[in-house]
């Protein structure tokens, strides 16, 4: 697996995989002739003959017809159509309607209300009414053969605006089955993907060129007339008078996801993400991840200015959302399921990237999302991979199972757990291992004041076997440390008695200044420094201490 940035190579010990994805995109499609008051016209002339007859009236009369067309066609068919809500997320709501068995075809279809550009005629003018008014939207829930679910919310009010969205992931898991790559997906991530680098190919070419855009395109005029259109214009209809959509991007998102080996080591990088991140993050570094040289500054219809803010959600309880807004342009960082990271670069509004909207520049779009999140993975702050534990320690305190016995965890906080440590480290040299009865005279050398006899040395024994720390001697009696165990317990004393307990003791009542005892050792005068320094630490992540 070769890394693709150097956020990630930091962490490719501790990863099975890496994969680039396009998530959702989401398309406009319009009728080109229909967007001016003149085209409009010439549209409806060559519709109904003349225009004698474009007044409010038959205008609103498609939406009418439209939705007795498509209720009856609906019971017909045994397909569900309900409305929606104002609040309710309809694509949580189709979901539970997903056919099993391999489908294709529209198999669920929501109504809900929202604001559209709606048609009026004032005397013998065409304009839009202002405000835009909430009218019934059509979601028609598509499972398609290449793209997976895809969703078209469709307009019944001339001139038939739409809104096409597709899912990548939907389109790699089905490329992927063709490959017999085998893969676990968990709602929009795969958590287990057998071929690694079979997936990341399908994914990174899934959108490159102008061909990919073409299938894409085809994707959507395969069922925008066949199953949306054809209840407000029969296919003559359309036919006679040319209507054809034309497509512009109007979202997309781009994402990274990181495939650890270990939850618990995801859990630990992520959480030192947000502390390091968000502290140092200030507006220049923010416009460098975005790549502006300015701050937006256009206003949405409520007067509001543009969103520009470092935030940390939690939207459920075990979700917690690292999020750098910047106008209509967001990045973002979380987990998905037990063991991938995900980063996320979106467009709200594909207009903000700059880089155009119509179909063609889809790639061009999906690359400036890339370079945008390249530019924030730069920024993040994780933790060292030497800091990461592989959850040894963590677990010492759990019971373990040797052989048919059930055996107690490690208390670190013992004294007698640490003298055995400590026994097991010196008698770690002898080439030919050690026995219970040499483990219990050591521990009686160490803690003079404990009865400790062999039958205590066998049972702090399997305690230490059950963590894996020793291993016994094959056809003898001895017990030799391992090479894991020994660093960690090595590292563990270490730093309990000659680094934690020395600190812990003297921050209380530190001097600041200049030391005035004169027989000072080097030793106390490191100690200062690493406190001293780890007051910075503290001030760098906002930690008062």
């Amino acid at each position: 697996m070769i890394a693709p940035d150097v956020f990630s190579a930091h962490y490719e010990e501790c990863l099975e995989g890496i994969y680039d994805c396009t998530d959702r995109v989401v398309l406009n499609a319009y009728f080109v002739l229909g967007q001016s008051p003149g085209g409009f016209r010439t549209w409806w002339r060559q519709l109904m003959g003349n225009d004698d007859n474009l007044d409010n009236t038959h205008l609103m009369r498609f939406a009418g017809h439209f939705s007795r067309r498509i209720h009856a066609w609906a019971k017909k068919e045994g397909i569900p159509l309900m409305e929606c809500k104002r609040d309710e997320r309809k694509h949580e709501l189709a979901e539970q309607y997903v056919p099993e068995v391999p489908f294709r075809g529209v198999f669920c279809i929501l109504v809900g209300r929202a604001p559209a550009p709606v048609l009026e005629v004032v005397g013998t003018h065409i304009q839009k009414k202002t405000p835009q008014p909430y009218v019934n939207h059509y979601y028609f829930h598509i499972m398609d053969p290449e793209w997976g679910h895809v969703t078209i919310r469709f307009c019944p009010h001339p001139p038939f605006n739409a809104q096409i969205i597709l899912n990548g992931h939907e389109y790699v898991a089905n490329e992927a089955t063709r490959q017999n790559i085998d893969f676990v997906k968990e709602e929009n991530c795969f958590t287990h993907v057998s071929d690694a680098a079979g997936l990341a190919r399908i994914a990174d070419t899934m959108i490159r060129s102008s061909a990919d855009v073409g299938r894409l395109v085809q994707a959507c005029e395969r069922w925008i007339y066949s199953s949306c259109l054809c209840f407000a214009l029969d296919l003559a209809e359309q036919q006679r008078t040319g209507f054809r959509y034309s497509y512009s991007v109007y979202q997309a998102e781009y994402s990274r996801n990181l495939l650890f080996e270990r939850g618990r080591v995801l859990d630990q990088v992520f959480n030192s993400i947000i502390d390091r991140t968000r502290a140092p993050l200030e507006i220049t570094t923010i416009k460098t991840i975005f790549g502006r040289k300015h701050r937006p500054y256009h206003q949405d219809a409520n007067g509001k200015g543009p969103r520009i803010e470092v935030a940390v959600e939690r939207p459920v309880y075990d979700l917690t959302i690292f999020k750098v807004h910047f106008g209509k342009l967001t990045v973002k960082i979380y987990s998905k399921g037990e063991g991938v990271l995900r980063i996320e670069a979106i467009a709200h509004n594909a207009r903000d990237l700059r880089c155009g909207i119509v179909i063609d520049r889809l790639p061009r779009i999906i690359e400036s999302l890339k370079a945008i999140l390249e530019r924030f993975m730069s920024v993040l702050n994780g933790v060292d991979v030497s800091f990461i534990d592989a959850g040894a320690v963590e677990t010492w305190h759990l019971p373990s199972q040797v052989g048919s016995s059930r055996i107690g965890g490690i208390d670190i906080n013992k004294p007698r757990m640490r003298a055995v440590m400590e026994a097991v480290i010196a008698l770690s040299v002898s080439p030919r291992g050690f026995t219970v009865s040499e483990l219990a005279a050591k521990v009686r050398e160490i803690m003079t004041d404990l009865n400790y006899q062999s039958r205590h040395a066998a049972y702090d024994l399997k305690k230490l076997l059950g963590k894996s720390l020793v291993h016994h001697i094959n056809r003898s009696r001895g017990y030799q440390v391992t090479r894991e165990g020994l660093r960690n317990m090595v590292a563990l004393i270490t730093l309990r008695d000659k680094v934690l307990l020395p600190l812990l003791a003297n921050a209380g009542h530190r001097q600041m200044g200049r030391p005035k005892l004169l027989n000072r050792s080097q030793i106390d005068t490191h100690y200062d420094n690493i406190q001293i320094q780890m007051q910075k630490v503290f001030q760098c992540l906002n930690i008062a201490a």
